[in-house]
């Protein structure tokens, strides 16, 4: 039973898609449900429909531009926090943040909300990324985050840094999840090259710091040996990209892999793509803040091979231990997924990061901050 209603503004650059637009709605959505009014502050974008239709209020304010002009929004921002008597004023993003860190930190410190922070990912070191840590209370999305916030950040008290995993639903991950039969026949038509192949799936947008170089050398070894073996790469190239996925087809032609390798492009049923794979690869060279595709995976009971460091580190170490292989070695990556072909394993139920203790462990926070101010 709700004691106060609290009024909760979530500030982030724009609701077009991703990580944190999707934990943004699920927050807002966890604070309807239990009685809580949310309020969300952005660029908009295609999920501002489906966060309004849910209960939430949208501003829309072009918050995310990288551009010391957006600084103008100060003063408008700051009479909306009053106006709205915003209890709790919780920044995702590093030029909303600092949008609101200024109008947070030009109001009364009596009466203003009170600030929380979240941590997505390991973002530069700089004085522009640092408002992320200014939150009255830091929320990071995992132990490698917290880790990252308190070596490069020493002014940080840490008792002030809470690690709230990010978690998924498992009603939309179940173990042994399989597409719909339209959803199969219409895979099948549009890459028919993928019928009765090995599937070894790499997601991810295409970018030097996912690992495609290493997924197409262990691929090349692969194939060598299984010629049913076939690679899959989803995700998306930005135009400013194009230079670097021109590079990996150049690498494809090389290795001689023009068969065994198929590009999806950005899509937007990766669960059932996951589902379909026999195996799933996490490869990046750079710590992933939380590795949220390795858990969905996981979660379904698909077996997946990744480098053990950073976020992605930290959930097979609990969920799938032997699926883990020292960041950027190549060779044993082949050879676990030699092993893994030969006799095939799955990793059992994993539920160690459900996004109901997420919800309530975030929504828990605002309502310990603002009980502490009517204390």
């Amino acid at each position: 039973m709700v004691q106060r209603q609290l009024t909760v503004l979530q500030v982030l650059p724009a609701l077009r898609s991703g990580g944190v637009e999707r934990g943004t709605l699920e927050v807002a959505r966890h604070l309807v449900a239990h009685g809580h009014r949310s309020l969300v502050v952005s660029a908009g974008g295609g999920m501002v429909d489906q966060l309004t239709a849910e209960g939430s209020e949208h501003l829309t304010l072009p918050i995310g531009r990288k551009s010391l002009l957006t600084l103008r929004l100060v003063p408008a921002l700051r009479r909306y926090l009053r106006e709205q008597q915003v209890d709790v004023l919780h920044i995702r993003s590093r030029m909303p943040g600092w949008v609101a860190f200024l109008a947070w930190r030009g109001m009364d410190p009596a009466t203003r909300p009170h600030l929380v922070s979240t941590v997505h990912g390991m973002y530069s070191v700089n004085a522009y990324s640092a408002v992320m840590t200014r939150g009255e209370r830091v929320i990071a999305v995992s132990d490698t985050v917290r880790d990252y916030v308190a070596a490069n950040y020493p002014r940080v008290d840490t008792g002030r840094i809470e690690v709230i995993h990010r978690g998924i639903d498992p009603a939309e991950y179940p173990p042994g999840f399989r597409p719909s039969a339209g959803w199969l026949a219409n895979w099948s038509a549009e890459y028919p090259q993928l019928a009765d192949r090995k599937i070894i799936t790499l997601p991810g947008r295409i970018t030097r710091l996912k690992g495609h170089e290493d997924f197409l050398r262990l691929l090349g070894r692969l194939c060598a040996q299984d010629h049913t073996v076939h690679g899959l790469i989803v995700g998306g190239a930005e135009p400013r990209k194009q230079r670097y996925l021109q590079e990996l087809h150049a690498q494809i032609a090389q290795l001689g892999l023009a068969d065994h390798v198929s590009f999806t492009g950005q899509r937007g049923d990766l669960r059932e793509i996951l589902a379909i794979s026999d195996i799933v690869l996490s490869l990046s060279n750079k710590p992933e803040s939380f590795g949220r595709t390795t858990l969905e995976a996981l979660a379904m009971g698909v077996p997946v091979l990744g480098y053990d460091h950073g976020g992605v580190g930290e959930i097979l170490a609990r969920a799938w231990p032997r699926g883990a292989v020292p960041l950027g070695d190549v060779e044993a990556a082949v050879d676990w997924l030699v092993a893994q072909h030969a006799r095939p394993e799955r990793p059992p139920a994993c539920d160690a990061f459900p996004l109901s203790r997420m919800l309530d462990s975030t929504l828990g926070l605002y309502e310990t901050l603002a009980a502490e101010r009517r204390a």
